[in-house]
């Protein structure tokens, strides 16, 4: 099958915040959310969830940030869009502590573009795996009122990675801040015992954001057993069944983003 199949549905546009360029794929009506890849990049299953939520009365934006758009994930492709592009790439802080990637600021101007465009109470927003964080640091973005972090994670493992999360002091101030001043909160999803997703960084957004932030964990029991593994709660590892607690986990999301955008 061609890459692109599977994104057939979606129209194609580049947007240029002034510093950075890239494709996004969009499809649906109503208020906006930003679906933000994982790595190695947009592949068949995080379009799956994209169309769920456009399916739900949304209308879904998705950056391709590396990779190639629509090529399925296999370990290979990921390990060499992690070490030949990710960890290289300017675009992204993989080796910095405290602070958030630069290409952030590329995505609140697309937030900033999608609200204008599709109206609403705000845009929704979901980073998973290595742009976990990247949901969590738009904030400061006015426009961003439903921020997702799934599986939030970072290639470079560590202690002192453990409590850090891909967003400054600054950022996670503003997040708080907003939190608690518009009534907002976020939600955060994992399966227990993932090693790129330390105990530490759950605990850190807990202490941080207190009844603010909806947590999600699951045992490795709960994950797609095809996939030999327990990382990727709403794409790879999702177990796409009735009641299971991944797809209650994914519902739950796609209900979290109409309440707060809107829809």
């Amino acid at each position: 099958m061609d890459d692109a199949a599977a994104l057939k549905d979606y129209q194609k546009f580049e947007f240029d915040d002034g510093r950075w360029t890239r494709e996004v794929y969009r499809r649906g009506r109503g208020p906006a959310v930003i679906i933000i890849h994982e790595i190695p990049g947009l592949h068949p299953l995080v379009v799956r969830f994209a169309d769920r939520v456009a399916e739900a009365g949304m209308t879904v934006f998705l950056p391709s940030l590396f990779g190639t758009p629509g090529k399925p994930a296999t370990v290979a492709y990921a390990l060499g869009q992690m070490f030949k592009n990710v960890c290289i790439a300017r675009e992204f802080n993989v080796w910095a502590n405290g602070k958030s990637s630069p290409i952030v600021e590329w995505l609140r101007a697309l937030a900033r573009k999608a609200h204008a465009e599709c109206g609403g109470k705000g845009v929704g927003a979901v980073g998973m795996c290595f742009t976990g964080g990247f949901a969590l640091a738009m904030m400061t973005e006015p426009s961003v009122v439903a921020p997702v972090l799934s599986q939030p994670s970072n290639p470079i493992l560590g202690k002192a990675k453990a409590r850090t999360i891909d967003a400054s002091p600054a950022e996670i101030k503003c997040a708080r801040d907003r939190m608690e001043k518009e009534d907002l909160s976020m939600i955060g999803l994992r399966f227990h015992g993932d090693a790129v997703v330390p105990d530490g960084r759950f605990e850190m957004l807990k202490e941080t954001f207190g009844r603010r932030f909806e947590a999600y964990e699951f045992e490795k029991k709960d994950a797609n057993p095809a996939t030999g593994r327990a990382h990727s709660v709403l794409t790879l590892d999702m177990v796409d069944e009735p009641n299971s607690p991944t797809k209650r986990a994914e519902e739950r999301v796609i209900q979290f983003f109409k309440q707060r955008t809107g829809a």
